[in-house]
């Protein structure tokens, strides 16, 4: 018998880039209604891939939410931002899921979580139940949907993830019925001169490249002259049967003359790799022009583990007097493909330009520490904050500095300070420090005070300055007024605001007893419900107080009466 060499052994017993086996039949949907995704896995989001999928509900909150599968409830979280309210539940298979921005907690989780925010005295809390003291069965109603946190609309986040690794996953993996039968959508096509000489019809700079649809339903791109090394990145979107959002795509497939030089998709990622986001997408183009130009090629500092097959990072070099014909495959999870061509022929640039590099004074080295004097602050940005060097714009100012702009990202925190000794002590507690938008509005940055130093830290460039807020928060009574009476009502409304540095914040009494407020952001609304605590007094009273971000104090002092 002939022995079998043992690199065709493995490659027999090991399939190249082979996707993990996923239970198909083990989890059920986590509603009663048709599967519409407003968001799907992966999906390239501010600073983060999406870890989940966004299910529509219909535009409307409270649609019964049940368990996927068996388990125990491990996490429940209660917060203004992010998730909002949110459940986490093991699974006896190895998987956790995830349900968030949800509207409230089935009644037993309800009464659960509200007797610990009545002990803390407080509407955000977090608890990690033991194992086993919250079971659920699968198919058991655990929550209502919503539209808390940082949702833009009612809908529910729902993830799964390894209970080993915590990796989300993306959850169509699992046979989520999902109906999709539309192909993904191609709206721009970039070329990249990645080196000084390198260059794409006579351009030193990103070039688009124009291109159209053929009759056997491919695109086809204009002839490309280039020289050197290039690489290729592409705006589109998918879109779902059912629903008019635009989706992030599942995969991307780049390849040379029949040759594969990068595979990746998002079948899974670590929250810990999330924020190289960064160097996958264009994001100089995105601060400049708020769209997202993905790229097929792996840029500097990039250290995601998306890619199934890589040969030269992705990158084409282009040979004078060669032909290429690159091909660009995009598909969503379906398997519903767009495949654009696109010929490269090796031309050298006769013009002789080079590529434009923006000097400045100061130059950022990003595997070394980096600090800043900018006369009344000082910037530190720790090894690694960046994923390349570059020449850094920086503004000097007694109160306001220019750190670049938002055209480079931050993968690390750094930090600014600023010298508040100038200042009275009674005039430094109502300072606080706020980053400009583009309109030069304020928005409060965390900031730290000790002694005559106020200190924020951020990852996001741009402009800083020391805001003054000498206005207390405003309080008023949203559904009811003053001594009226109340029988029929089943909450309280109020509405709270802070019209600089926001809401830091907030307590409520009924008759001298602390009551849960719950506090949604989006609306300014305080609400109250009455079933939380009953009351044998007919003549309540109720006392708001409100603290904003550097103390400034309100107190609402009102009563109604209840039978």
């Amino acid at each position: 018998m002939k022995k079998i060499p043992l690199i065709l052994l493995l490659l027999f017993c090991f399939p190249l880039f082979s996707q993990e086996e996923y239970p198909k039949d083990a989890f059920r949907p986590p509603m009663d209604i048709p599967i519409i995704l407003a968001g799907t896995f992966g999906e390239l989001r501010s600073n983060h891939f999406h870890s989940g999928v966004d299910i529509k509900t219909q535009q409307r909150e409270g649609i019964p939410i049940m368990a996927i599968g068996e388990g125990t409830i491990t996490r429940i979280k209660v917060s203004l931002w992010g998730y909002g309210k949110v459940l986490y539940i093991a699974h006896p298979n190895g998987y956790n899921s995830v349900y968030g921005h949800l509207q409230k907690f089935s009644p037993a989780i309800e009464a659960y979580i509200k007797k610990l925010q009545y002990d803390k005295k407080s509407f955000e809390v977090e608890v990690f139940p033991d194992y086993g003291e919250l079971k659920v069965e699968k198919g058991e109603l655990i929550a209502y949907s919503g539209n808390t946190g940082g949702s833009a609309g009612p809908h529910l986040h729902f993830e799964i993830r390894s209970s080993i690794s915590e990796k989300p996953t993306n959850p169509l993996l699992y046979g989520l019925d999902v109906a999709d039968a539309t192909n993904p959508i191609v709206e721009k096509i970039f070329a990249y001169p990645l080196k000084d000489q390198s260059h794409i019809n006579g351009n030193y700079e990103r070039t688009q490249i124009n291109f159209s649809r053929q009759s056997d339903g491919t695109y086809l791109a204009d002839k490309v002259n280039a020289l050197g090394d290039i690489g290729i990145g592409f705006i589109g979107f998918d879109r779902l049967d059912m629903a008019a959002n635009k989706n992030g795509v599942y995969a991307v497939e780049f390849s040379v003359n029949g040759k594969i030089y990068s595979l990746y998709d998002f079948e899974s990622f670590s929250f810990g790799e999330t924020r190289y986001i960064n160097t996958l997408v264009d994001y100089d183009y995105y601060g400049r022009n708020n769209q997202r130009i993905q790229k097929s090629f792996k840029s500097p500092g990039n250290n995601l583990n998306i890619y199934k097959e890589l040969f030269n990072d992705g990158k084409l070099q282009v040979n004078e007097g060669l032909s290429y014909m690159c091909k660009l495959l995009i598909s969503d999870y379906a398997g519903n493909k767009i495949e654009l061509n696109i010929p490269i022929e090796g031309v050298k640039n006769e013009l002789g330009n080079k590529k434009k590099i923006e000097k400045t004074d100061n130059y950022v080295i990003a595997n070394k520490p980096n600090n800043f004097d900018l006369d009344g602050a000082k910037v530190y940005f720790p090894t690694n904050t960046f994923y390349e060097d570059f020449y850094i714009d920086l503004k000097k100012g007694s109160d306001t500095v220019t750190i670049h702009n938002n055209t480079v990202p931050a993968h690390r925190n750094f930090t600014i300070t600023f010298d508040v000794s100038k200042y009275p002590t009674e005039i430094q507690k109502q300072l606080f420090i706020a980053r400009l938008d583009a309109k030069l509005r304020p928005t409060h940055a965390n900031t730290y005070k000790r002694g005559n130093e106020f200190t924020t830290r951020t990852r996001y460039l741009g402009t800083y300055t020391l805001a003054r807020d000498t206005v207390a928060p405003t309080i008023r009574t949203k559904n009811f007024k003053e001594k009226q009476w109340l029988n029929n009502y089943k909450y309280l409304s109020l509405q709270i605001a802070d019209d600089l540095s926001g809401v830091d914040s907030y307590s409520a009494t009924l008759n001298g007893e602390w009551i849960l407020m719950e506090y949604e952001p989006k609306t300014n609304t305080l609400t109250y419900n009455f079933d939380d605590r009953i009351t044998s007094q007919t003549q309540c009273e109720l006392i708001v107080t409100v603290i904003d971000n550097v103390g400034n104090e309100n107190t609402l002092t009102t009563s109604f009466y209840r039978k």
